[in-house]
């Protein structure tokens, strides 16, 4: 055990003993500030039932009669769940908060949704009018003739680019075709855009829910912008592959990598940004693990596990 897993052991055994001794409210509440101890020192359900064992032949020991021993056995018994309660209450917690993510993660996904609407469609439309607004004024004016094929050049650039947004927010080939089609597309826009090359190895087997394709999609998506801004990098793979009852997904890149402290801590305070904490909160709304550590080739390698059965 830990050196404080032993000191809480040792407060616990007094504690115990203290309770059976006198068995007032008071104990109750000495075993739950003991449980938050525990839980602010970062020590698990098991470790506190490790200490409640050691705790057990001790205050046991004096029991001489049948009787004597069932009532210590029923005290010792409300001293731990006393003791354990604010195990139970840090999970409902995180269960609740878990909903409130997943929830936002919703509503995030409904915006993204509207928006890439909004610049595929809506602005679409509007730039269609300046075309035809613009091709008007060249027949009425010729002299302009050339003016006008400038703006035009840039109107056709702003078009592609809102095009090319719309598709990063909300790419059809998502829902259309699936999540694999879509990565390729995104690691194909990467690559043209900003030189990375990246490769994408995918095996996925049956059906994924909607919201794990999509969320997957996003932890890439900015997993790969990340790589871009920050590793300095030439090449990134992505690997995804479907597991029993989990999706496992992997950004490994050939960068400047992350240091031992950094590698300690599964975050990158260089780089982290917005990117990063984004997909922390994407990953941990669907109850999902992240580990951010350096690979051999002094890289970076990203993981992401997510459940498939909530």
């Amino acid at each position: 055990m830990s050196d404080r897993a032993e000191a809480l052991a040792r407060d616990y055994t007094s504690a115990l003993q203290a309770y059976l001794a006198d068995p007032e409210e008071a104990g109750l509440e000495r075993a739950y500030e003991l449980g938050r101890r525990a839980l602010a020192d970062g020590l698990g359900v098991l470790e506190m039932a490790t200490v409640h064992s050691r705790a057990l032949p001790s205050t046991l020991a004096t029991a001489t009669e049948q009787g004597d021993r069932a009532r210590r056995l029923e005290a010792v018994e409300r001293f731990f769940v006393e003791a354990s309660s604010p195990f139970e209450m840090a999970f409902l917690g995180f269960r609740e908060a878990n909903v409130v993510l997943h929830r936002l993660n919703d509503v995030l996904e409904g915006q993204a949704r509207r928006i890439a609407h909004a610049l595929h469609d809506e602005a679409a439309q509007l730039l269609a009018s300046v075309h035809l607004a613009l091709a008007d004024v060249a027949s009425r004016y010729t002299d302009t003739a050339k003016a006008l094929s400038d703006v035009r050049g840039l109107l056709e650039q702003i078009e592609d680019r809102l095009r090319n947004l719309s598709h990063e927010l909300r790419p059809p080939i998502l829902e259309d075709l699936g999540l694999v089609p879509a990565l390729e597309f995104l690691a194909d826009s990467v690559s043209k855009r900003w030189g990375l090359a990246v490769s994408v190895n995918a095996s996925i087997d049956g059906q994924v829910p909607a919201t794990v394709e999509t969320t997957l999609y996003r932890i890439i998506h900015e997993a790969l912008i990340n790589v871009v801004r920050h590793a300095r990098a030439s090449h990134a793979d992505v690997v995804l592959r479907k597991e029993a009852h989990r999706m496992v997904c992997s950004v490994r890149d050939n960068g400047i990598g992350l240091d031992s402290s950094v590698a300690e801590k599964g975050r990158a305070k260089g780089r982290q940004g917005l990117g990063l904490v984004e997909i922390q909160e994407r990953t941990a709304a669907l109850g999902g693990v992240l580990r951010l550590v350096p690979n051999a080739d002094r890289g970076t390698d990203l993981t992401v596990e997510i459940p498939l059965e909530r």
